[in-house]
């Protein structure tokens, strides 16, 4: 009896496109190009990214490492469409983290996985984070680019980031043994939710019978765009402030809001006082409150209710720090304090 010949197969044939691939890694060449700086060597497509540290300009760094992602706010963005902010965020997530170590973000890397490289939303979503290195001053060196057949529903993908950035040894944060009681805590805005508690967010909509499309009941825009606002990167406001010497920590408001972030920057027997009164929250989580019922302790330990960062200065220093914080466009504010417990 003879066998049926077996149709040949192809790597196509299983769901995955070489040559799609391909043109997603020409598309991103120039965007990672224009992020380049100091420091970076030879460009995409080596089996891994080098970097000079001498020459961004450091004798004695400690390099600071963080990744991350941009959790279920990504579902927000499939619903409505719109992917070419989430790259932002998912930079911000990471930049920001280092950034409170004291650290100026260097290079990034992201992995990015999918299971149909379709309809140019790849590209779309590298070039919000080609936006978001270029905001925060790092480059954008490499990543990972997976098409996993069967792995995700159509159109959906996941996001990962992972940054190294470096500080000069004498700049590390926080400063826990320079920390004392009367200590000010200062804070400068988000630009709302940013990457955090979308969970609960997505929750309050659904029960609100609003949808991505719907008018934003907080701004004049549709909820969709409301709610995929970027994530602020903090890079060149801080900095500065930082290498001055005017710093003894510094938190980034991200899950776990201002009730659980500001003490991973403060030692054991020192506690943050913060007068929620001092400033008003914006009113995307006014909105999140009133419609959802949420407790005013609930608000605070999941968002950060409108300061995405919060620096600790000397109580001598603190008019100096406004004072270069307002010169830089922002509106600071001083939030509390630091208490003995």
């Amino acid at each position: 009896m003879t066998e049926t010949p077996k149709t040949p197969l192809s790597y196509r044939d299983a769901g995955v496109d070489i040559e799609a691939g391909e043109r997603l890694v020409g598309a991103i060449g120039p965007m990672a190009k224009a992020t380049a700086r100091a420091g970076v060597m030879g460009g995409l497509g080596g089996f891994g990214a080098l970097f000079d540290l001498k020459k961004a300009g450091y004798d004695d760094p400690i390099l600071v490492s963080g990744t991350d992602g941009v959790g279920t706010k990504l579902m927000l963005a499939f619903e409505a469409g719109q992917h070419n902010t989430v790259g932002i965020d998912l930079v911000a997530m990471c930049a920001n983290d280092v950034l409170a170590q004291g650290a100026e973000p260097l290079f990034f890397l992201d992995y990015f996985a999918t299971g149909k490289l379709e309809g140019g939303i790849a590209e779309a979503v590298v070039s919000g984070i080609a936006e978001g290195c270029r905001q925060s001053g790092c480059a954008l060196v490499g990543g990972e680019t997976a098409e996993m057949p069967g792995m995700y529903p159509p159109g959906h993908y996941d996001l990962a980031g992972f940054v190294v950035g470096a500080v000069d040894r004498d700049k590390v944060l926080p400063r826990m043994d320079d920390m004392v009681p009367g200590d000010v805590l200062i804070g400068i805005a988000s630009s709302g939710p940013h990457s955090n508690g979308y969970s609960l967010i997505r929750r309050i909509v659904e029960r609100e019978g609003l949808n991505h499309a719907s008018p934003s009941p907080f701004s004049n825009q549709t909820l969709g765009e409301a709610l995929l606002t970027p994530t602020r990167l903090y890079s060149h406001i801080a900095l500065p402030l930082i290498r001055s010497g005017l710093v003894k920590g510094l938190a980034h408001i991200t899950g776990g809001g201002l009730t659980e972030n500001t003490p991973r920057m403060v030692p054991g027997h020192l506690t943050p006082v913060i007068d929620r009164k001092a400033w008003t929250p914006l009113p995307v989580f006014q909105w999140l409150q009133q419609a959802g019922n949420v407790t005013e302790d609930e608000m605070h330990r999941t968002f950060n209710m409108g300061i995405g960062l919060i620096f600790a200065v000397a109580a001598t220093d603190a008019d100096a720090a406004m004072a270069q914080l307002n010169d830089a466009g922002e509106n600071a504010v001083i939030l509390g304090h630091l208490a003995a417990k």
